[in-house]
Protein backbone atom coordinates (compact mmCIF):
# COMPACT_ATOMS: atom_id res chain seq x y z
CA UNK A 1 0.00 0.00 0.00
CA UNK A 2 1.53 3.41 -1.04
CA UNK A 3 0.35 6.62 1.21
CA UNK A 4 -1.55 8.82 -0.01
CA UNK A 5 0.00 12.14 -1.85
CA UNK A 6 -2.43 14.47 0.03
CA UNK A 7 -0.36 13.92 3.40
CA UNK A 8 3.04 15.04 1.06
CA UNK A 9 3.54 18.18 2.67
CA UNK A 10 6.35 19.00 -0.39
CA UNK A 11 3.02 18.45 -2.62
CA UNK A 12 1.21 20.83 -0.16
CA UNK A 13 3.40 23.49 -0.22
CA UNK A 14 4.06 23.54 -4.00
CA UNK A 15 0.54 23.63 -4.48
CA UNK A 16 0.56 26.73 -1.86
CA UNK A 17 2.68 28.71 -3.47
CA UNK A 18 1.07 28.28 -6.47
CA UNK A 19 -2.49 29.29 -5.40
CA UNK A 20 -1.29 32.27 -2.95
CA UNK A 21 1.66 33.52 -4.61
CA UNK A 22 1.12 36.43 -2.63
CA UNK A 23 0.96 35.05 0.92
CA UNK A 24 4.49 33.37 0.75
CA UNK A 25 7.93 35.07 0.56
CA UNK A 26 10.64 33.60 -1.19
CA UNK A 27 13.56 34.24 -0.18
CA UNK A 28 16.98 32.99 -2.91
CA UNK A 29 19.98 34.94 -1.31
CA UNK A 30 21.98 33.51 1.45
CA UNK A 31 20.69 33.91 4.80
CA UNK A 32 22.52 32.82 8.22
CA UNK A 33 21.37 29.96 10.37
CA UNK A 34 22.09 31.70 13.20
CA UNK A 35 19.09 34.30 14.04
CA UNK A 36 19.20 34.75 9.86
CA UNK A 37 15.60 33.03 9.66
CA UNK A 38 14.61 34.95 12.92
CA UNK A 39 15.34 38.41 11.43
CA UNK A 40 13.52 37.94 8.64
CA UNK A 41 10.36 36.85 10.68
CA UNK A 42 10.58 39.88 13.34
CA UNK A 43 11.16 42.23 10.63
CA UNK A 44 7.66 41.09 8.77
CA UNK A 45 6.07 41.19 12.40
CA UNK A 46 7.28 44.91 12.72
CA UNK A 47 5.77 45.77 9.03
CA UNK A 48 2.30 44.22 10.27
CA UNK A 49 3.16 40.98 8.16
CA UNK A 50 2.81 36.97 8.49
CA UNK A 51 3.33 35.45 5.06
CA UNK A 52 4.83 32.07 4.95
CA UNK A 53 8.39 32.04 4.38
CA UNK A 54 10.42 30.16 2.55
CA UNK A 55 14.78 30.55 2.84
CA UNK A 56 15.95 28.50 -0.06
CA UNK A 57 19.60 29.25 0.88
CA UNK A 58 20.08 29.16 4.88
CA UNK A 59 24.08 28.75 5.71
CA UNK A 60 25.12 25.40 6.91
CA UNK A 61 22.04 23.64 6.59
CA UNK A 62 21.60 21.63 3.74
CA UNK A 63 18.18 21.77 2.93
CA UNK A 64 15.57 24.80 2.49
CA UNK A 65 13.86 26.24 5.10
CA UNK A 66 9.98 26.19 5.53
CA UNK A 67 8.83 28.89 8.27
CA UNK A 68 6.24 30.84 9.87
CA UNK A 69 3.99 28.77 8.50
CA UNK A 70 1.38 28.97 11.49
CA UNK A 71 1.59 32.78 11.82
CA UNK A 72 -1.87 33.45 10.17
CA UNK A 73 -4.95 32.31 11.66
CA UNK A 74 -6.32 33.27 8.19
CA UNK A 75 -3.76 30.47 6.65
CA UNK A 76 -4.27 27.75 9.17
CA UNK A 77 -8.14 28.22 8.35
CA UNK A 78 -7.35 28.00 4.66
CA UNK A 79 -5.36 24.53 5.10
CA UNK A 80 -8.45 23.60 6.55
CA UNK A 81 -10.41 24.72 3.43
CA UNK A 82 -12.53 27.60 5.27
CA UNK A 83 -12.62 30.98 6.32
CA UNK A 84 -10.97 32.15 9.26
CA UNK A 85 -14.75 33.05 11.18
CA UNK A 86 -14.67 29.11 11.41
CA UNK A 87 -11.32 28.21 11.83
CA UNK A 88 -12.29 27.13 15.70
CA UNK A 89 -15.41 25.42 14.66
CA UNK A 90 -13.77 24.02 11.91
CA UNK A 91 -10.86 22.58 13.79
CA UNK A 92 -12.47 20.91 16.51
CA UNK A 93 -15.23 18.83 14.29
CA UNK A 94 -12.57 17.57 12.07
CA UNK A 95 -10.36 16.75 15.21
CA UNK A 96 -12.94 14.85 16.76
CA UNK A 97 -13.95 12.80 14.07
CA UNK A 98 -11.08 10.90 14.48
CA UNK A 99 -9.57 8.01 12.40
CA UNK A 100 -7.15 5.48 12.78
CA UNK A 101 -3.75 5.42 11.33
CA UNK A 102 -2.69 2.48 9.02
CA UNK A 103 0.69 1.19 7.77
CA UNK A 104 1.90 1.53 4.70
CA UNK A 105 4.52 -0.14 2.79
CA UNK A 106 6.61 2.26 1.30
CA UNK A 107 7.70 5.87 1.83
CA UNK A 108 10.41 8.65 0.89
CA UNK A 109 12.18 8.16 4.03
CA UNK A 110 15.93 6.31 3.51
CA UNK A 111 18.15 5.44 6.68
CA UNK A 112 21.76 7.10 6.73
CA UNK A 113 24.09 5.10 6.69
CA UNK A 114 25.37 6.14 10.25
CA UNK A 115 24.33 8.37 13.06
CA UNK A 116 25.61 11.78 12.77
CA UNK A 117 23.60 14.20 14.47
CA UNK A 118 25.83 17.37 13.43
CA UNK A 119 24.11 16.87 9.76
CA UNK A 120 21.15 17.34 10.83
CA UNK A 121 19.88 20.29 10.43
CA UNK A 122 18.96 23.09 12.72
CA UNK A 123 18.90 26.74 13.09
CA UNK A 124 19.74 29.17 16.28
CA UNK A 125 17.00 31.25 16.67
CA UNK A 126 18.19 33.78 19.61
CA UNK A 127 21.58 35.20 20.28
CA UNK A 128 20.48 33.80 24.17
CA UNK A 129 19.85 30.44 22.77
CA UNK A 130 22.74 27.98 23.86
CA UNK A 131 23.39 25.87 20.92
CA UNK A 132 20.84 25.64 17.31
CA UNK A 133 18.07 23.60 18.38
CA UNK A 134 15.32 21.63 16.85
CA UNK A 135 12.40 23.65 17.32
CA UNK A 136 10.07 21.61 15.52
CA UNK A 137 10.78 18.40 16.70
CA UNK A 138 7.79 15.95 17.38
CA UNK A 139 8.28 13.55 19.44
CA UNK A 140 6.40 10.17 19.01
CA UNK A 141 6.25 7.49 21.68
CA UNK A 142 3.69 4.63 22.23
CA UNK A 143 2.01 3.11 25.52
CA UNK A 144 4.20 0.07 26.40
CA UNK A 145 1.02 -1.72 27.46
CA UNK A 146 -1.92 -0.29 25.23
CA UNK A 147 0.02 0.79 21.77
CA UNK A 148 -1.98 4.33 22.03
CA UNK A 149 0.77 7.05 20.60
CA UNK A 150 1.69 10.05 22.01
CA UNK A 151 2.69 13.17 19.75
CA UNK A 152 4.16 16.57 21.43
CA UNK A 153 6.62 18.53 20.89
CA UNK A 154 10.09 19.31 22.90
CA UNK A 155 12.83 21.51 22.14
CA UNK A 156 16.24 19.48 21.38
CA UNK A 157 19.79 20.26 20.92
CA UNK A 158 22.90 18.70 20.35
CA UNK A 159 24.74 16.65 23.10
CA UNK A 160 26.81 14.54 21.13
CA UNK A 161 26.83 13.16 17.45
CA UNK A 162 24.56 10.52 18.84
CA UNK A 163 22.54 12.32 21.55
CA UNK A 164 19.89 15.21 21.83
CA UNK A 165 19.38 17.07 25.58
CA UNK A 166 15.93 17.89 25.45
CA UNK A 167 13.17 19.00 27.85
CA UNK A 168 10.04 17.36 28.46
CA UNK A 169 8.59 20.48 30.63
CA UNK A 170 5.24 19.77 29.81
CA UNK A 171 4.96 16.95 32.31
CA UNK A 172 2.26 15.67 30.19
CA UNK A 173 1.41 12.37 28.75
CA UNK A 174 5.39 11.82 27.48
CA UNK A 175 6.65 12.69 31.11
CA UNK A 176 4.31 9.88 32.40
CA UNK A 177 5.07 7.76 29.88
CA UNK A 178 8.54 7.79 30.62
CA UNK A 179 7.99 7.11 34.43
CA UNK A 180 5.96 3.79 32.82
CA UNK A 181 9.17 2.92 31.02
CA UNK A 182 11.39 3.63 34.21
CA UNK A 183 9.07 1.37 36.45
CA UNK A 184 9.70 -1.48 34.00
CA UNK A 185 13.32 -0.58 34.27
CA UNK A 186 13.60 0.05 31.01
CA UNK A 187 14.12 3.07 28.50
CA UNK A 188 11.30 4.77 26.85
CA UNK A 189 11.87 4.00 22.65
CA UNK A 190 10.69 7.04 20.66
CA UNK A 191 11.16 8.78 17.39
CA UNK A 192 10.93 12.56 16.66
CA UNK A 193 9.23 13.91 13.63
CA UNK A 194 10.78 16.86 12.32
CA UNK A 195 8.93 18.42 9.34
CA UNK A 196 5.81 17.25 7.75
CA UNK A 197 1.98 18.15 6.26
CA UNK A 198 0.84 21.24 8.20
CA UNK A 199 -2.36 19.35 9.70
CA UNK A 200 -0.07 16.34 10.92
CA UNK A 201 1.68 19.32 13.05
CA UNK A 202 -1.81 21.09 14.10
CA UNK A 203 -2.95 17.39 15.83
CA UNK A 204 0.74 17.24 17.67
CA UNK A 205 -0.82 20.21 19.37
CA UNK A 206 -4.13 18.47 20.35
CA UNK A 207 -5.22 18.28 23.85
CA UNK A 208 -6.74 14.81 24.20
CA UNK A 209 -6.95 12.49 27.06
CA UNK A 210 -3.68 9.80 27.46
CA UNK A 211 -5.81 7.20 25.84
CA UNK A 212 -6.25 8.96 22.57
CA UNK A 213 -3.55 8.52 19.81
CA UNK A 214 -2.82 12.11 18.52
CA UNK A 215 -2.32 10.44 15.26
CA UNK A 216 -5.85 9.64 14.83
CA UNK A 217 -6.70 13.31 15.77
CA UNK A 218 -4.40 13.71 12.13
CA UNK A 219 -6.20 11.34 10.51
CA UNK A 220 -9.45 13.42 11.45
CA UNK A 221 -8.09 16.17 9.97
CA UNK A 222 -7.34 14.85 6.73
CA UNK A 223 -10.16 13.04 6.09
CA UNK A 224 -8.45 10.13 5.95
CA UNK A 225 -6.37 7.65 7.54
CA UNK A 226 -2.91 9.35 8.39
CA UNK A 227 -0.08 6.54 6.87
CA UNK A 228 2.55 5.69 8.69
CA UNK A 229 5.62 3.27 8.54
CA UNK A 230 7.28 1.12 11.32
CA UNK A 231 11.05 2.75 12.46
CA UNK A 232 13.41 0.61 11.57
CA UNK A 233 14.78 -0.92 15.39
CA UNK A 234 11.69 -0.13 17.31
CA UNK A 235 8.65 -0.56 15.30
CA UNK A 236 7.23 3.02 16.34
CA UNK A 237 4.40 4.16 13.96
CA UNK A 238 5.70 7.72 11.74
CA UNK A 239 4.65 9.55 9.22
CA UNK A 240 5.21 8.32 5.63
CA UNK A 241 5.60 11.83 4.56
CA UNK A 242 7.62 12.79 7.39
CA UNK A 243 10.88 15.13 6.40
CA UNK A 244 13.62 13.89 9.13
CA UNK A 245 13.15 11.15 11.24
CA UNK A 246 15.61 10.36 14.56
CA UNK A 247 14.92 6.84 16.44
CA UNK A 248 16.28 6.13 19.77
CA UNK A 249 15.20 5.87 23.41
CA UNK A 250 14.96 8.20 26.18
CA UNK A 251 16.79 6.80 29.55
CA UNK A 252 15.07 7.89 32.92
CA UNK A 253 18.23 8.06 34.74
CA UNK A 254 20.51 9.92 32.04
CA UNK A 255 20.45 13.66 31.88
CA UNK A 256 22.29 16.21 30.13
CA UNK A 257 22.21 19.91 30.72
CA UNK A 258 20.43 22.18 28.00
CA UNK A 259 18.96 25.30 27.66
CA UNK A 260 18.92 28.55 27.97
CA UNK A 261 16.36 28.70 25.20
CA UNK A 262 13.66 31.28 23.75
CA UNK A 263 10.92 30.37 24.78
CA UNK A 264 7.32 31.14 24.25
CA UNK A 265 7.05 33.72 27.16
CA UNK A 266 9.28 35.73 25.19
CA UNK A 267 12.24 34.90 28.00
CA UNK A 268 15.01 32.88 27.79
CA UNK A 269 14.66 29.81 29.88
CA UNK A 270 16.98 27.62 31.87
CA UNK A 271 14.27 25.64 32.93
CA UNK A 272 14.76 21.93 31.90
CA UNK A 273 13.83 18.00 32.85
CA UNK A 274 17.14 17.68 31.52
CA UNK A 275 16.82 14.53 29.62
CA UNK A 276 19.13 13.21 27.05
CA UNK A 277 17.64 11.51 23.77
CA UNK A 278 19.64 8.35 22.31
CA UNK A 279 19.73 8.27 18.85
CA UNK A 280 19.77 4.85 16.93
CA UNK A 281 18.79 5.72 13.71
CA UNK A 282 18.27 8.63 11.44
CA UNK A 283 15.95 8.70 8.33
CA UNK A 284 15.30 11.32 5.90
CA UNK A 285 13.69 12.19 2.67
CA UNK A 286 16.74 12.75 -0.38
CA UNK A 287 14.74 16.24 -1.20
CA UNK A 288 14.26 17.31 2.31
CA UNK A 289 12.95 20.54 3.75
CA UNK A 290 13.35 21.90 7.23
CA UNK A 291 9.67 22.78 8.45
CA UNK A 292 11.24 25.12 10.83
CA UNK A 293 8.83 26.36 13.69
CA UNK A 294 10.10 29.55 14.76
CA UNK A 295 10.39 29.85 18.80
CA UNK A 296 10.11 32.51 21.22
CA UNK A 297 6.78 34.50 21.37
CA UNK A 298 6.62 34.64 17.42
CA UNK A 299 2.62 34.51 16.22
CA UNK A 300 4.00 31.00 14.32
CA UNK A 301 5.09 29.28 17.72
CA UNK A 302 2.27 30.65 19.63
CA UNK A 303 -0.45 29.89 17.15
CA UNK A 304 0.48 26.34 16.62
CA UNK A 305 -0.10 25.57 20.12
CA UNK A 306 -3.26 27.89 20.35
CA UNK A 307 -5.23 27.21 17.72
CA UNK A 308 -6.45 23.48 19.27
CA UNK A 309 -6.28 25.15 22.31
CA UNK A 310 -8.81 28.33 21.93
CA UNK A 311 -10.88 25.54 19.32
CA UNK A 312 -11.69 23.11 22.13
CA UNK A 313 -12.55 25.83 25.02
CA UNK A 314 -14.42 27.37 22.55
CA UNK A 315 -16.73 24.36 21.95
CA UNK A 316 -16.50 23.69 26.07
CA UNK A 317 -17.42 26.92 26.68
CA UNK A 318 -20.19 27.68 24.12
CA UNK A 319 -21.39 24.28 25.17
CA UNK A 320 -21.69 24.65 28.69
CA UNK A 321 -22.73 28.08 27.87
CA UNK A 322 -24.65 28.99 25.46
CA UNK A 323 -24.60 32.62 25.35
CA UNK A 324 -20.95 32.75 24.87
CA UNK A 325 -20.15 34.29 21.81
CA UNK A 326 -16.29 33.74 20.97
CA UNK A 327 -12.84 32.76 22.61
CA UNK A 328 -9.11 33.93 21.63
CA UNK A 329 -5.90 34.12 23.18
CA UNK A 330 -3.82 37.22 22.12
CA UNK A 331 -0.33 37.22 21.03
CA UNK A 332 0.29 39.63 23.60
CA UNK A 333 -0.29 37.46 26.42
CA UNK A 334 1.47 34.37 25.18
CA UNK A 335 -0.52 31.76 26.45
CA UNK A 336 -1.20 33.39 29.18
CA UNK A 337 -4.21 35.58 28.53
CA UNK A 338 -7.35 34.85 27.27
CA UNK A 339 -10.55 36.67 26.22
CA UNK A 340 -14.09 35.31 25.95
CA UNK A 341 -17.04 37.46 24.04
CA UNK A 342 -20.95 36.34 25.69
CA UNK A 343 -24.49 38.17 25.54
CA UNK A 344 -24.34 38.47 29.17
CA UNK A 345 -28.20 37.60 30.31
CA UNK A 346 -28.43 37.57 34.13
CA UNK A 347 -26.23 38.98 37.00
CA UNK A 348 -22.93 37.00 37.76
CA UNK A 349 -23.33 35.19 34.42
CA UNK A 350 -19.98 36.61 33.28
CA UNK A 351 -17.85 35.49 36.05
CA UNK A 352 -19.17 31.68 35.86
CA UNK A 353 -18.17 31.61 32.41
CA UNK A 354 -14.31 32.93 33.57
CA UNK A 355 -14.33 30.27 36.36
CA UNK A 356 -15.24 27.64 33.74
CA UNK A 357 -11.98 29.06 31.19
CA UNK A 358 -9.91 29.12 34.47
CA UNK A 359 -10.44 25.91 35.62
CA UNK A 360 -10.00 24.14 32.04
CA UNK A 361 -7.23 25.83 30.70
CA UNK A 362 -3.96 25.24 33.43
CA UNK A 363 -2.07 27.80 31.82
CA UNK A 364 -4.53 30.86 31.54
CA UNK A 365 -3.97 33.47 34.22
CA UNK A 366 -5.59 36.22 33.14
CA UNK A 367 -9.14 36.20 31.90
CA UNK A 368 -11.52 38.82 30.78
CA UNK A 369 -14.75 38.56 29.61
CA UNK A 370 -16.62 40.87 27.63
CA UNK A 371 -19.62 42.00 25.69
CA UNK A 372 -20.40 40.43 22.82
CA UNK A 373 -20.01 43.46 20.48
CA UNK A 374 -15.87 44.17 21.64
CA UNK A 375 -13.68 42.59 19.03
CA UNK A 376 -11.52 40.45 21.34
CA UNK A 377 -9.21 39.96 18.48
CA UNK A 378 -8.02 43.57 19.01
CA UNK A 379 -6.31 44.40 22.16
CA UNK A 380 -7.28 48.00 22.30
CA UNK A 381 -11.14 47.08 22.29
CA UNK A 382 -10.49 44.59 25.00
CA UNK A 383 -8.75 47.35 27.04
CA UNK A 384 -11.63 49.97 26.09
CA UNK A 385 -13.80 47.42 27.81
CA UNK A 386 -12.05 47.27 31.07
CA UNK A 387 -11.51 51.01 30.88
CA UNK A 388 -15.17 51.97 30.82
CA UNK A 389 -17.00 48.68 31.93
CA UNK A 390 -14.88 47.67 35.18
CA UNK A 391 -14.44 48.32 38.76
CA UNK A 392 -12.15 46.51 40.14
CA UNK A 393 -13.01 46.25 43.90
CA UNK A 394 -16.43 45.01 42.42
CA UNK A 395 -15.25 42.68 38.82
CA UNK A 396 -12.10 41.03 40.11
CA UNK A 397 -11.69 37.86 41.58
CA UNK A 398 -7.88 36.16 42.12
CA UNK A 399 -7.26 31.69 42.61
CA UNK A 400 -4.13 31.01 43.65
CA UNK A 401 -1.79 27.84 44.36
CA UNK A 402 -2.80 26.37 41.26
CA UNK A 403 -0.84 24.45 38.64
CA UNK A 404 0.20 26.01 35.85
CA UNK A 405 3.37 26.29 33.17
CA UNK A 406 6.70 25.44 34.40
CA UNK A 407 7.79 27.94 31.37
CA UNK A 408 6.47 31.26 33.19
CA UNK A 409 9.05 33.27 34.46
CA UNK A 410 6.65 34.78 37.13
CA UNK A 411 5.96 31.26 38.91
CA UNK A 412 7.95 28.98 41.68
CA UNK A 413 10.14 26.74 40.45
CA UNK A 414 7.51 23.68 39.85
CA UNK A 415 5.08 25.79 37.72
CA UNK A 416 2.47 26.89 40.56
CA UNK A 417 0.46 30.17 40.15
CA UNK A 418 -2.34 32.35 40.84
CA UNK A 419 -5.09 33.16 38.20
CA UNK A 420 -7.46 35.83 37.79
CA UNK A 421 -10.45 36.66 36.49
CA UNK A 422 -11.94 40.51 35.35
CA UNK A 423 -15.21 40.76 34.30
CA UNK A 424 -15.18 43.81 32.11
CA UNK A 425 -19.28 43.16 30.56
CA UNK A 426 -21.35 46.18 31.36
CA UNK A 427 -23.44 44.36 33.41
CA UNK A 428 -27.13 44.85 33.68
CA UNK A 429 -27.20 48.41 35.40
CA UNK A 430 -24.78 50.25 33.17
CA UNK A 431 -25.78 53.36 31.77
CA UNK A 432 -24.50 54.42 28.34
CA UNK A 433 -24.35 54.12 24.50
CA UNK A 434 -21.53 53.20 22.23
CA UNK A 435 -20.92 56.21 19.58
CA UNK A 436 -21.13 54.73 16.07
CA UNK A 437 -19.60 56.14 12.93
CA UNK A 438 -22.33 55.20 10.37
CA UNK A 439 -21.67 52.62 7.23
CA UNK A 440 -22.37 55.50 4.81
CA UNK A 441 -19.59 57.90 6.59
CA UNK A 442 -17.38 54.96 6.49
CA UNK A 443 -17.99 54.29 2.68
CA UNK A 444 -17.67 57.96 2.05
CA UNK A 445 -14.35 58.59 3.48
CA UNK A 446 -12.64 55.25 1.82
CA UNK A 447 -13.58 57.12 -1.40
CA UNK A 448 -12.25 60.72 -0.74
CA UNK A 449 -9.27 58.96 0.67
CA UNK A 450 -8.84 56.39 -1.95
CA UNK A 451 -5.48 53.69 -1.99
CA UNK A 452 -3.16 55.98 -1.53
CA UNK A 453 -4.57 57.66 1.70
CA UNK A 454 -5.86 61.30 0.53
CA UNK A 455 -1.76 62.41 -0.43
CA UNK A 456 -1.22 65.07 -2.67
Amino acid sequence: MTPSPRQDAHAFFAEYRRAHPEDVVVVDEPVSAVEGVTGLIYELIARGRDEMLVCEDVGGVAAPVVTNVFASRRRIARFLDVGPEQLHEAYQSRAERMIAPRIVDSSPLVEDAEVDLTSVPMLQHFASDRAPYITSGIVVAEDPDSGVGNLSYHRSMVHSPTELATSLHSRGDLWRLLAKYAERGEPMPVAVVIGGHPLFMLAASARVPAEVDERAVAGGLFGEPLDLVRTPRHGIGVPAWAEFVLEGTIDPQHHAEEGPFGEFSGYSSHRSTNNVLRVDAVLRREDALLVDVAGGNTVDHLNLARVPRESELAEKLKARFADVTAVHYPTSGTHFHCYVALRESRPGQARQVLLGLLGWDPYVKTAVAVDADVDITSDAEVLWALATHFQPHRDLFVVDGLPGSPLDPSSDAGGTTSRMGLDATRGPDFAGDRIVVSATARTDARRLLGTDGGRR
